[in-house]
Parts: C-alpha cells; structure tokens; sequence
C-alpha cells in the first residue's frame, strides 16, 4: 500500500545547528527519496504548518534551515534534539543533479537562497569529476547574516567559491558588494554550454539572470527557485498560482525559459 503523500508523519529532530539568532539548521531522521529544491511542510498542532526547502540530505536524514519569522517557525525554535515533529512531502520537483553532470556549473545564491541549492553543492563536492568546473557566488546582507560557515570554509577544496556581502562592518572577512558584479568576469570555458543556478529574493535573481545572459549563457541552461511563493504543497489554496502555474506543483525549481514568463 502507497503511503499518501498528503498525510503527515512524525519525525525527530536529530541535531540543530545554530547560524545567526533567528536561523537555525534542524536535522530530522527521514528515510526516502528527496531532491535538493524540494519541500516539505512542517508543522506543529494548534500552530499550523510551514512550507520549508530541504537544505540537506544526509544517509536516512534531512536537513531544513529555517528563520524564526511566524508562529509556526517560532514554536519550532522551541523544540530540542529528541522531539518529534509532522512533516508531509516532500512536494514540488526540485533539482535533478543530472542536469549539470558533466560540464560547468556556477550557482548563485542570495541570502538563505543558498539553503535549497546547498544539495547540489555538497553532491558535486563529493563527486567533483562529475563537473569540469563549479564556481559559486553567494551573497549576505551582512558578516552576521551568512549561513553554513563550516561549508563554506571546505567548499574551496573543491570549487570556485565567492562570498559577498552588502555592507561589510570592521574586519570583515568578506568583501563588499553585490552578487551581480561578479557574474560579468566569470572565467567559464564555453558560456554557451555552461549552466547556471540563481535562487535568492526575485530583485536578486533578475539582475544575476541578466548578467548571466549578458555573460553569454542560455536561456535554457539557466534554472531558478521561486521557493517563496511555495503554500499548502498540493495546489489547493492558491496562494503560489501564477498564470497557469502552481508554483507548489510545477515548482519550485523552474528552467529559465518557463520561470521568465512567471511574474507574481
């Protein structure tokens, strides 16, 4: 008998991983297929639920960094290592790492956009013949803001890693500036083969695509995340419907050639 994906199932938190004050990492133990980009909904009775991306997927356990911005997410920062919470999902299509196996790949990712594409990083961190060349650019408002320091401090080892912010303050250890002004400079070998990956807020992402299209890279082998319009998962209450998409069902990752034609 198949388990009905709209039906949710408790899970325990295995670990939590603090960032900043209001973002922290939850591991929960979860056993199944899961793609980086997907979500899942998390929820607590008498709260509610939250759609969060998976920003993680370890050997029978996901990851799932979240902000402290609601009711719901503020009742889960009072949970601890051993409590239980309902998920249900995972929902939406996510990103198929086969799609940039075998060429080169540069991510951009703004803020906590780097949380559902933190899969593709780690998988071709693992696997670095699968790419002939990886950079990523991600971006924080501030020294204060910056999310998986530990990764970011291995990554290096095996990719091309820039890290910016918008307003460095006294011995910062990043430099200053938009993801945007890194993009024109890019040292890819063939811009028409390379493949790109932009998640962050929608101002963020309009800016890196054009810069990407202005490096010479297609349309077609750009893919986004419109994550933040992501609501109930199952295409019910509305809230994600743009033109004739439901972001929770035909999202949230989209090649570019369809996301440019969804404007919200």
């Amino acid at each position: 008998m198949n388990k009905n994906e709209y039906i949710p199932f408790l899970s325990e938190i295995k670990e939590i991983k603090k960032h900043t004050d209001i973002e922290y990492t939850f591991t929960f133990d979860y056993d199944g297929p899961v793609r980086p980009g997907q979500f899942f909904e998390v929820s607590l009775p008498k709260y509610g639920e939250a759609p969060i991306s998976v920003s993680g997927i370890g050997e029978g356990t996901i990851d799932f960094t979240i902000r402290k911005i609601g009711k719901v997410t503020g009742e889960v920062f009072e949970q601890y290592i051993g409590d239980r919470l309902f998920l249900r999902g995972p929902y939406g299509n996510g990103f198929d790492v086969s799609d940039f196996r075998g060429g080169e790949l540069v991510i951009v990712a703004g803020g906590t956009g780097l949380s559902p594409v933190r899969g593709v990083i780690e998988h071709f961190y693992e696997n670095p013949s699968e790419t002939s060349g990886l950079t990523v650019i991600s971006g924080f408002k501030s020294p204060q803001d910056v999310l998986f320091k530990e990764d970011l401090a291995r990554w290096p080892e095996q990719m091309k890693l820039i890290v910016t912010v918008d307003k460095a303050e006294g011995s910062c250890a990043y430099p200053e500036g938009l993801v945007t002004s890194y993009i024109p400079d890019l040292a890819v070998r063939d811009a028409n083969t390379a493949k790109a990956i932009v998640v962050g807020p929608p101002i963020m992402m309009k800016f890196s695509v054009k810069a990407l299209l202005d490096r010479g890279l297609k349309e077609e082998n750009i893919w986004i995340s419109q994550e933040r319009k992501m609501c109930c998962g199952i295409g019910k209450c509305g809230h994600c419907k743009i033109g004739d998409s439901y972001v929770c069902l035909d999202g949230p990752v989209f090649n570019y050639t369809k996301g440019k034609e969804l404007i919200d």
